[in-house]
């Protein structure tokens, strides 16, 4: 089997949050995810929330969709039921986010090694991503945690580090150097751009550009490396994540300024693009 890429579209970044006016139903967002062409969807469940994700599994099962999980367990023994879940869901991978945040790595290390001992029973690939108020809330934190824990992969949302560390382009040597260590340790990636102080900005402004750039480069460096970590076979996952607000910016009349589901689909075309070139 060759090398593989797939895209997800998020199940929460469907949701439109207009003041007065009701949300689609689950179902409304899983078929037009469907029919614009994507390998699946992503569902961001903690422990309450299973028996809803679990009623979606039929239409899963109808559309063909490939099931993603971000996983949000509130303590260290609440992981096992959403993997659980994600087994039944026959998931094709699922990413921790703990909201279990030890002071120092070295109270994390033990957890995150235990977490993934129970995670290797399960038949898909467990990551944990880097997200702000999370396990892994800020780059400094997750450079030290890697080093103690050097079976840890990652779920790489690069977004959460830009804004935490107010980057600076262009990057300097040190700032290139800690994400660099931070995307070869990545083995999937997350659709979302942030500039410094904004987790998500619009990408078709002028203003952004540069940052745009910035983010595709990134994400042609961790397509390259995985693929060399990965000789011929293996599927690469990649989640478009643009979040509903105040993720995605507002007007005075709480109005997003841009279009979020043709931004995904302009990201996915991008990522497309990156695969195709890397794979010729």
């Amino acid at each position: 089997m060759p090398q593989t890429l797939e895209i997800y579209q998020s199940l929460w970044g469907m949701e439109q949050r207009i003041p007065g006016q009701a949300e689609d139903a689950p179902d409304v967002h899983l078929r037009r995810i469907a029919g614009a062409g994507y390998h699946g969807a992503c569902l961001d469940p903690n422990v309450a929330e299973i028996p809803d994700c679990l009623r979606l599994k039929p239409l899963f099962e109808e559309l063909e969709l490939g099931c993603m999980v971000n996983a949000f367990p509130h303590s260290e023994d609440s992981l096992e039921p959403l993997l659980d879940m994600a087994a039944e869901m026959r998931a094709t991978q699922l990413n921790i986010i703990a909201q279990v945040m030890p002071l120092t790595p070295d109270d994390a290390a033990p957890i995150i090694e235990r977490w993934l001992t129970l995670a290797a029973g399960y038949p898909f690939p467990v990551l944990m991503e880097t997200h702000r108020n999370s396990t892994l809330n800020d780059l400094f934190y997750t450079l030290e945690v890697l080093a103690r824990v050097p079976q840890l992969r990652l779920c790489a949302d690069l977004s959460h580090f830009v804004v935490d560390r107010e980057l600076q382009l262009p990057l300097e040597e040190q700032a290139r150097h800690q994400f660099s260590q931070v995307i070869e340790r990545s083995d999937s990636f997350q659709g979302r751009i942030s500039n410094n102080q904004q987790i998500q900005i619009a990408i078709d402004h002028p203003q952004h550009a540069q940052w745009v750039e910035q983010y595709l480069l990134w994400w042609q460096q961790g397509f390259s490396a995985w693929c060399q970590r990965n000789t011929e076979t293996g599927t690469l996952r990649f989640l478009v994540e643009l979040g509903p607000p105040p993720y995605a910016i507002t007007d005075g009349q709480q109005r997003e300024l841009s279009d979020r589901w043709q931004e995904g689909l302009q990201i996915r075309e991008w990522v497309e693009a990156i695969w195709q070139r890397l794979q010729g």
